[in-house]
């Protein structure tokens, strides 16, 4: 199957005072960040997503970021995959994400989850966040993006002050800065196949990355294509008018020159692993793809998940710098994305 498909990469942000990263401290990361942003939407490339994770020396706070990344650019889509809700305060959440939507002139894709395991025990409650009696935590994180969607649809619901320092619009008031359409480019991470169908249900894009857990014993690109077949069907069965979106990570290498095989040679050797990412739920684990172009091309071919999505994000090594980084996206846009139609 060939058709064209959105690519963009997407960044763990890593940094640590290593002899041999690029990215050393939160400001090198950061910066970098901004300036790869900058280079892969010269390349052509359609999107810069971001990882958020807290309590580690990788990115966090996302909304700063990708602020400076929409002012700096025009046509890329900047977006989150993802944003751990259970650390959200949706209201806030609302109002960051409305400016810097507003900032980028609508380009905004943000990915969200109920979240993921962190560095700390329960950090969500270091932010100040307790599940009510008789709530999980993921139970708190999809209350909190229920919430998160409903205040992006703008409607007043906050009572106004008699006696306002500046006057008021009349009616109720919804939170500012609104921008229109944000809610309609809002994505989930979903691990499973019941909240692929839960971000359906509830309008949201889906986002698969490269784990998912283990349902059937099947191959990993095969669980998720199956995935995806079921939240494309539970879209359809909601009545929603518009197209629902679907992303997919992978780690992707093309061998074009010899430090591609230094750093990436041995990647490409691997297979599915299976793992635990919360003690009682078993987890598997897509491999990476290293290959020269030619092995690459027929091996992608066979990802039956890719083919299901329209939007494929490629994590990529931040560490190794900018430079570095535009030369494996250039290497996928160049020798790998026609052959393959999606280019």
């Amino acid at each position: 199957m060939r058709f064209m498909k959105k690519i963009g990469f997407l960044s763990f942000g890593h940094w640590a005072n290593h002899p041999s990263y690029k990215a050393r401290t939160a400001s090198d990361t950061l910066l970098q960040s901004i300036d790869l942003a900058v280079a892969a939407e010269e390349i052509g490339l359609d999107g810069a997503y971001f990882r958020v994770h807290h309590f580690a020396q990788q990115l966090a706070s996302p909304f700063p970021l990708l602020s400076a990344i929409g002012a700096k650019t025009e046509k890329i889509e900047i977006g989150t995959g993802v944003i751990d809700m259970r650390y959200e305060n949706p209201l806030y959440m609302v109002e960051d994400a409305g400016a810097a939507d507003l900032i980028s002139e609508g380009r905004l894709q943000l990915g969200i989850s109920r979240g993921s395991p962190e560095q700390v025990i329960d950090g969500w409650r270091s932010f100040g966040y307790e599940p009510l009696e008789g709530e999980t935590d993921a139970d708190m994180g999809r209350k909190k993006a229920l919430e998160f969607l409903d205040k992006l649809n703008g409607v007043g619901f906050a009572e106004p002050n008699p006696y306002p320092m500046f006057p008021n619009p009349p009616g109720l008031l919804r939170l500012e800065p609104y921008s229109e359409g944000l809610r309609e480019r809002i994505w989930w991470g979903a691990a499973s196949n019941a909240t692929a169908v839960w971000a359906a249900e509830n309008g949201m894009h889906l986002q698969s990355s490269t784990l998912k857990y283990d349902e059937n014993g099947k191959p990993f690109h095969i669980q998720q294509a199956e995935q995806i077949r079921i939240y494309k069907e539970a879209w359809k069965k909601a009545g929603h008018e518009r197209e629902p979106r679907v992303s997919v990570s992978r780690s992707i290498f093309a061998l074009v020159n010899d430090q591609d095989k230094i750093y990436f040679g041995n990647q490409g050797k691997g297979s599915d692993s299976i793992g635990y990412i919360e003690a009682d739920k078993r987890a598997i684990f897509g491999k990476s793809y290293a290959a020269e172009p030619d092995k690459l091309i027929a091996e992608l071919a066979q990802d039956e998940a890719i083919q299901e999505a329209d939007t494929l994000l490629l994590t990529i090594p931040n560490t190794l710098g900018v430079e570095y980084n535009v030369h494996i996206l250039s290497s996928i846009l160049k020798y790998i994305a026609p052959e393959l139609g999606w280019r």
